[in-house]
């Protein structure tokens, strides 16, 4: 860790490390096979601050960096389509949106989301830094400002005298280096009675079930409720209600207000507490993590070079930006998985950085027909075997990493 670094929410002085994943290149640069030059590797450590307990990953690249050419389409998930619609019925009907509304999405993506909002007569606006991501939604009539959100474009925004009803922040806020900037702008943009709403993997889940993968240069905190409400209540901004899902091995729902605009509902000190009993404030906890990781590398290098061993072929399904994260940690390359595949054609035809694992089409498993399938997506599992399941027909099994590398049934 550079000299002098602090807190990206509170400006506290990071000193506890929460765990050391080596060199590791960014997630999501993926590679072109005509690249001959080494890929750019950078510290992947993970730090927590002791006087506001976020866990963070100290910036090693710009955001522009990061997030130039992205390479991830939300759009080619069954299971976060399904994830879409499903909120997009809760929220209409909860907050009672209609046509006069205004949703905002912050990292819209490829518009997947806002589309749901749009066939129910919702306004939208969607807002996505990423410039080749952006131009897809524009293109399927979703209204998308390819700009870094923050108070500078929230003042803006209001420039045309519409404040938001709904903010939509789905697996936003771990992504954004400047946390108070993204949420004073999204308390300037609210509504005075509308409500935002975050999605993000629940730190308590992460730590339980060893989800080391999810920690990635692109993701630049991890939330705890209670970190998440000290940031909040700092910007004027009050947590009334959560939902705990099942999405990305253990989500939080976050429903957030203007302070004082609606009563704070029991969910939120039910997750509070749970927190506290789990030991999240103290520094102990979090030595679990780094324990799991190493257990996990163990035994994924065991089990691939057995496979190796006993004549049998492994490939991946997915190239996930934990995958970067699993596959440089453990050190498994071109030797131990042939490749992998994945239904996105933006990151078909190009390699996995640092382990340079080429990403095919999934008609190359039906091809190639695998002993093993190693689901790198884990969080998918379900949806991946489903979809897959040809893969039985000659006697292949899947495979899962997360929270143990286990053989499914």
């Amino acid at each position: 860790m550079s000299a002098g670094q602090s807190c990206l929410s509170c400006g506290a002085a990071l000193t506890s490390e929460v765990i050391d994943l080596g060199m590791s290149p960014l997630s999501n640069a993926l590679v072109e096979p005509s690249t001959r030059t080494p890929d750019p590797l950078y510290p992947l450590r993970a730090f927590v601050c002791e006087a506001c307990w976020l866990v963070q990953v100290p910036a090693v690249e710009s955001r522009e960096r990061i997030f130039d050419d992205y390479a991830y389409f939300s759009s080619y998930s069954d299971t976060w389509i399904a994830h879409a619609r499903a909120y997009a019925a809760t929220a209409q009907q909860r907050l009672g949106l209609g046509p006069q509304s205004l949703v905002v999405e912050l990292a819209s993506n490829d518009g997947y989301l806002l589309k749901e909002f749009q066939a129910r007569g919702v306004s939208v606006l969607g807002v996505e830094p990423a410039a080749n991501v952006a131009s897809v939604a524009q293109a399927a009539g979703v209204p998308t400002v390819a700009e870094f959100f923050g108070v500078a474009l929230a003042r803006r925004l209001l420039e045309d005298d519409r404040s938001a009803d709904l903010i939509v922040a789905n697996n936003v806020l771990a992504h954004v280096p400047d946390v108070n900037d993204f949420v004073a702008g999204i308390a300037l943009l609210l509504d005075r009675q509308g409500t935002a709403t975050f999605e993000f993997p629940h730190l308590l889940r992460m730590l339980e079930s060893g989800e080391f993968d999810t920690i990635y240069h692109e993701h630049f905190s991890y939330f705890s409720l209670r970190t998440a409400q000290r940031i909040f209540e700092r910007h004027g901004l009050e947590v009334v209600d959560v939902d705990e899902l099942p999405t990305h091995g253990g989500s939080l729902r976050l429903w957030v207000r203007h302070r004082g605009t609606a009563q704070r509902q029991p969910n939120v000190a039910r997750v509070v507490d749970d927190e506290e009993r789990a030991g999240l404030e103290r520094l102990n906890v979090y030595a679990g993590l780094r324990r799991r990781a190493e257990a996990t590398r163990r035994d994924l290098i065991a089990f691939l070079q057995e496979a190796r061993r006993d004549g049998k072929s492994v490939a991946g399904y997915g190239a996930p930006a934990k995958a970067t994260t699993l596959l440089n940690y453990c050190g498994v390359g071109r030797d131990l998985l042939g490749f992998t595949v994945d239904r996105s054609p933006h990151k078909q035809g190009r390699l996995i950085p640092g382990v340079r694992v080429p990403i095919e089409a999934p008609e190359k498993l039906l091809e190639s027909k695998p002993d093993f399938v190693l689901i790198l997506p884990w969080n998918l599992k379900d949806e991946i075997c489903d979809q897959m399941a040809a893969i039985r027909d000659w006697g292949g099994r899947f495979v899962v990493p997360i929270p143990r590398v286990a053989v499914l049934s």
